[in-house]
Parts: C-alpha cells; structure tokens; sequence
C-alpha cells in the first residue's frame, strides 16, 4: 500500500470515527431514559427488594448523589450541590465533543492537502494511524467507565410483596450472636412504617403528572413534583433533547400493576420504594418537521420500574428515584 493511499484511508477513518463520537447516542425515550437515577436514602447504594410485580428484582442506580443524609430539609442547598456535582455536566461533554470536533477538522485539512503540510503524505498517514489509535483507545475507556458503574453490588435481602391498600411490616431478622457473647452489633435499621390507600393514590397520581409534565418540558411542574437531583436529572436530558433538536411526547399512561417494595423512615423523612408495571405511548419527534424519529406514536409499551418516593414531616410525595426492573 503506498503512502497516499494509507494517507487516504487514515482520512476516512478518522472522519467516520470523530463523527460518531460527535453524535450523542440515542438514549431511551421516557422520563429516565431507561436508566437508574435518583437516590434511596440510606439505600441508596442497594437495589430494590423483588415483588410480585417484579419477581427479578431492581437495578442499582447508574446516576445517584447518594446515599443521602436521612433528611433532604437538613441538607439544604448541599443536597443539590451533591446532585450537581454527581450527574455528568452537559457542558462539559458538549465541550470535549467540540474539541474533538476541531481535532477532526484540523486533521481533515491536514491529510486533504491544505495546511502547510500539503504535499506529505507520510506525515498525513501516520498522523491519521495515530488518530485511529487514540480514538479507539477512548472509546475503551468510555466502555470501562460505563460498565464499572452498572456493576454496583445488588442488595442481597429480598422484601416480599404487600398489598396495595396498606403495609404490614415484616417481622425483623434475628439477630446473629448470643448476648454478651462478643456477636458483632447490627447496624441500626431504618424504621419500617405503615402506608395507607392515600399514599398509593398519591404514587399513582404522581406517576401519570411526572410523566406529562417530562412531555410537556414543563419544568416547573417537574420542579414541584420530584426532588432537586431528579430534576437535575430530568434538567440535563431535556436539554439534551432540545440539542439533539427532537421532543420526547409521553401520552396514555395507564398503571396496570403496583405493590410496595419497602417503606421506612429515615429521620423527619419518610421514604417508600414502589414496583409499577404501566402502560404507555412513547415518540421522539423532530422539533421541526414533526417526524416520529424514535419509538412508535400508536404503539403502546409496557415498562416495569421501580419509583422512590420522599416524604419530608408533613409534605407532599416527591419521586427521588428511578430504578429499571431486573
């Protein structure tokens, strides 16, 4: 092969590849966007207890500040410092694209001929074999980022189901060890409460307003209805969507099935993990020509989910967590 034809090749490679590293993946469609995010308090860093409705368990969170303190109050503009600061920041990642936007483009100009290495290919070929190199080389290490945050360890205890119209607290593990005879303490445990019919109202309510107002990009509604990380959450893949120049439209939700996971209280904080299996209608649409560019506008999908929910003394039900079913 000679050295024009490397030159070329290098070219084309390193033009294809800084492309797709340009274009974001299309992530799935949904408040969420299929991903695990949000925090549990405590149990945070655990996935959720199986139910009925989801027999294989939960996901742990891919995006979470947590654990959290017990309380939200007491964290104060803290808390939303910590969310900030643990999801990725759009802006950073807009900037590295464009910075390997410009690589691309300056090596373009480089191999195409114009520049002042015009004329030498043997520079342009190695230059573009050293490119292919590097960018494969990033490529690895996005992957290995990626899997080593979804290989968090999954609670090991299983929670069983209850019923929709209230919560019967299971009876608490033995505790290992005879007394005085050196068995190592338990950590103290949250303590388990009782919910009645108008919180799983509430959970229902909440799940069909969440995701009206994620398809309405009604930031305000979001805002009152979910904690400060999962609107920052919520935040960045709207503003992602408006980049990307498409609308996410969530119509028909319908939930099918429900049952408690697991309830508790952690200070003036009350939290309650719910498993939903619900209906939906879900298509991205291109802002301008109205296209249905991902999903199905008539077609409708189920999806099986576990949403948290905190309760400040006294409060209002707000989602502060989305977990993917196992």
């Amino acid at each position: 092969m000679s050295l024009i034809s490397l030159a070329r090749r290098g070219r084309s490679v390193a033009l294809v590849v800084g492309a797709l590293m340009l274009v974001p993946l299309v992530a799935e469609a949904r408040p969420g966007g299929g991903r695990s995010s949000g925090s549990r308090g405590s149990f945070s860093n655990s996935a959720p207890a199986p139910t009925a409705t989801t027999p294989g368990g939960g996901q742990s969170f891919q995006r979470s500040a947590g654990p959290t303190a017990p309380s939200y109050t007491n964290q104060g503009g803290m808390g939303a410092a910590a969310a900030q600061a643990a999801r990725p920041s759009f802006a950073r990642n807009m900037m590295m694209g464009i910075g390997a936007g410009l690589l691309g483009a300056g090596l373009f100009g480089l191999l195409s001929g114009s520049g002042f290495f015009g004329g030498l290919a043997s520079l342009a070929g190695m230059l573009g074999f050293l490119l292919q190199i590097a960018l494969i080389a990033g490529i690895v290490m996005l992957a290995i980022r990626f899997f080593r945050r979804r290989s968090e360890p999954a609670l090991a205890g299983a929670g069983a189901p209850y019923a929709r119209q209230g919560y019967d607290a299971p009876p608490a593990a033995p505790r290992m060890g005879g007394f005085g005879m050196g068995g190592a303490a338990a950590a103290p445990k949250p303590e388990q409460i009782q919910l009645a019919g108008e919180d799983f109202d509430s959970f229902e309510r909440l799940l069909g307003e969440i995701n009206a107002a994620y398809s309405n990009e009604d930031e305000a509604g979001l805002r009152q209805r979910v904690t400060p990380e999962m609107f920052g959450y919520f935040d960045e893949d709207l503003t992602e969507n408006v980049r990307r120049g498409v609308v996410d439209r969530v119509s028909d939700v319908k939930l099918l099935q429900g049952d408690l996971s697991e309830a508790w209280r952690e200070g003036a904080s009350d939290y309650a993990t719910v498993a939903m299996r619900f209906s939906l209608i879900n298509a991205v649409y291109d802002r301008k020509t109205g296209k249905v560019v991902d999903g199905n506008a008539s077609e409708t999908q189920e999806v099986k989910e576990y949403w948290t929910f905190l309760r400040e003394r006294g409060g209002q039900w707000k989602l502060s967590g989305i977990q993917q079913a196992a």
